[in-house]
């Protein structure tokens, strides 16, 4: 599933290729894609004659600001933008296409048909789910050390676990959480309320670090993501965890293991990220 640093990508490259344009129809092939409001045909007469305003992000989600509404849009696992010509016929996976005036159209494929699309009166699209159960976002003053600390003392979950509550910090994932995970040298299985208040300063800087990173190679390319422009990201070749399962670690060589925390599979150092901090490690 994309992260945050992927739809960002996938958000910037949309800016550069459908902001200022106009919606003059909206085809849609997969009816059950679109969650509100209820009727598709209402949703298709909403869009028509909107303008392209601005594209932003809250958490995994993107979110088109037209003249008068807001299109959220939760990409999934598979989801994909593209901007066509009107002469290019659309795939099997073409779900729904946003048809300009000026030739083009913007195509929504979903190998899976897991996505979502949320349309809102503008204004009301944070007071409504999907978006008002979303935590704070990690590069936002609202995301700070003592914020994090003050959640991590409420529960004795495993940190994972917490880290991927999106009602905790909104746009990690399995790929993020890993890494940066490694880079605080926290073992994913810790019970949060037993962090010390300077591994909290080290999580939360590992967390912006890394998504940081990430959006500067343009996301983590692991299947089959692309950005708006259909390029791959390059992240992937950074990673110090995630999907290197036996792989020496990059740091002090150890094999990395794989387990499953919190029912998602879970990469790390076990002699880096150590479960005991009455053990000291080699390196």
């Amino acid at each position: 599933m994309p992260e945050l640093p992927e739809v960002e990508t996938v958000r910037r490259t949309l800016i550069e290729l459908v902001k200022g344009k106009t919606i003059a129809e909206i085809d849609v092939r997969w009816p059950k894609m679109i969650k509100k409001p209820d009727d598709v045909f209402q949703f298709q007469d909403a869009l028509k004659g909107q303008v392209i305003r601005d594209i932003g992000r809250r958490g995994k989600f993107l979110m088109f600001s037209l003249d008068d509404y807001v299109l959220v849009s939760h990409l999934r696992m598979e989801g994909k933008y593209g901007l066509y010509r009107d002469e290019e016929e659309p795939g099997k996976h073409t779900h729904v296409i946003f048809r300009f005036g000026d030739g083009t159209h913007l195509r929504y494929d979903d190998v899976r048909k897991f996505g979502t699309m949320h349309l809102f009166e503008k204004g009301k699209e944070q007071h409504d789910l999907p978006l008002s159960q979303l935590g704070p976002e990690p590069f936002s003053n609202e995301f700070s050390a003592d914020y994090l600390a003050d959640i991590l003392s409420r529960t004795n979950r495993m940190i994972k676990v917490v880290l991927l509550d999106q009602r905790v910090v909104t746009g990690l994932g399995n790929i993020y959480v890993d890494e940066a995970l490694f880079r605080a040298r926290l073992h994913p299985e810790k019970p949060a309320k037993e962090l010390s208040i300077n591994e909290v300063h080290d999580l939360k800087e590992s967390i912006i670090s890394t998504l940081g990173e990430a959006v500067e190679q343009g996301g983590s390319t692991i299947r089959s993501y692309v950005n708006s422009q259909g390029k791959t990201g390059m992240f992937q070749l950074q990673l110090f965890v995630y999907g290197r399962k036996a792989e020496p670690c990059k740091v002090c060589g150890t094999a990395i293991e794989k387990k499953t925390v919190g029912g998602r599979g879970t990469h790390y150092c076990p002699n880096c990220q150590l479960l005991d901090p009455g053990i000291s490690a080699n390196t």
